[in-house]
């Protein structure tokens, strides 16, 4: 009975390891698959050396050249996406997004701008939210923001993508363009290409450039380039670096055309090493929960089954007949011939006494022993 109750108990704790390893693969790891709740405010520097900018100080308009950073803050908004509702609740982030351009000699700032976004949690794309704005000037204006942004989704594939492009408010076509290794890291590279595009600028803001740096001209147009190329880790959808080749040119209707930005912006090396960390952290996480840690539990369950299984089947005989202990070779049989008198040694007897039994044995007094026999005097 005891050796039942133990293999039960290794048994059971088999089957248990087994479902806690499938719990792993089929919820825990998917659950890590997605945008956390609570993310860590991130930041990225990008710089960009020689520079050709547009730079606005007190309302006089100056086209310089210098060095640029660029210092992109990503910040989850907690308190916003606790008070998601409908479709979006518990499928949706909410990130709040900053960006600074500064000159690197001078610290003064050449642009900035401010946004906040949802975004899906399987797919990092953005998603339509009634409170989602873009502000570059002060006032938010309401973009309908949508593709990838500052994340691509887990797992993401060897396919084209679409990333919005801020200065556009579109999306435009990523393709992908192979793998390249970043500080010992498989990336997925994805290029966009835009060219010669009209930004969607405000007619007083178009106004005021061509005031500046077209005199006469009546009308005109900011046209806009940019190759952005993102090295993407495919596991965990992190961005590792990001190149953006800018260009924007302020084209009036009579005059010459003017450079507003000639910039190569591009990670630098402190941004781009504690991409890789994170990326390979979380990697390593995914790796264990999603693979080392189910392989062990199952390896495990079924070696406890397996012992439980025997356990259980080999059982020994815990007693032994008692009638076998010390017992006759030659049982008694019930048929066996009495035993008379007339045959034993010291004269006949009437008495008959049936065999000893070999199976029982008393020492009471009342059992009644064998008569001796009669001596010569007796028998006169």
């Amino acid at each position: 009975m005891k050796q039942r109750a133990v293999g039960a108990v290794l048994f059971g704790g088999g089957v248990l390891l087994l479902a806690l390893a499938a719990g792993l693969v089929f919820v825990v790891k998917p659950a890590m698959s997605k945008l956390p709740y609570d993310l860590d405010p991130t930041t990225s520097v990008a710089e960009a050396k020689g520079a050709t900018f547009l730079q606005i100080t007190n309302g006089a308009v100056a086209i310089n050249q210098g060095d640029l950073k660029s210092t992109i803050q990503v910040t989850p908004e907690r308190a916003k996406t606790a008070a998601l509702s409908g479709d979006l609740a518990g499928d949706t982030v909410v990130w709040r997004v900053g960006q600074t351009v500064e000159r690197i000699d001078t610290k003064e700032l050449v642009s900035a701008y401010g946004a906040e976004l949802a975004l899906d949690r399987v797919s990092a794309a953005a998603v339509e939210w009634n409170e989602q704005y873009l502000d570059e000037s002060g006032t938010p204006e309401n973009v309908s923001f949508a593709g990838q942004m500052y994340k691509f989704p887990f797992n993401s594939e060897q396919k084209n993508y679409e990333i919005f492009d801020r200065d556009l408010r579109q999306t435009r076509v990523a393709q992908f363009k192979g793998t390249e290794e970043i500080n010992g890291l498989e990336a997925y590279r994805y290029e966009q290409v835009i060219t010669d595009e009209k930004l969607p600028l405000a007619a007083d803001r178009v106004t005021l450039l061509l005031g500046a740096l077209a005199p006469g001209s009546t009308s005109g147009d900011v046209v806009y380039s940019n190759t952005r190329t993102v090295w993407i880790d495919p596991v965990t959808g992190s961005y590792l670096k990001v190149r953006e080749q800018q260009k924007k040119v302020l084209v009036p209707n009579t005059g010459t055309p003017t450079t507003l930005l000639d910039a190569d912006f591009s990670y630098n090396e402190e941004t781009v090493t504690s991409s890789v960390d994170r990326a390979k952290k979380s990697r390593s996480q995914l790796t264990i929960l999603g693979v080392y840690a189910p392989l062990g539990l199952v390896v495990l369950g079924l070696v406890l089954i397996v012992i439980g299984l025997l356990v259980s089947r080999n059982r020994t005989p815990s007693t032994v007949g008692r009638h076998a202990v010390g017992a006759d070779p030659a049982p008694t049989r019930v048929d066996q011939a009495p035993v008379r008198d007339d045959a034993r040694e010291g004269g006949p007897l009437s008495d008959e006494i049936p065999p000893a039994s070999t199976n029982w044995k008393s020492e009471e007094s009342t059992v009644p022993s064998q008569r001796a026999a009669q001596s010569e005097s007796e028998k006169q």
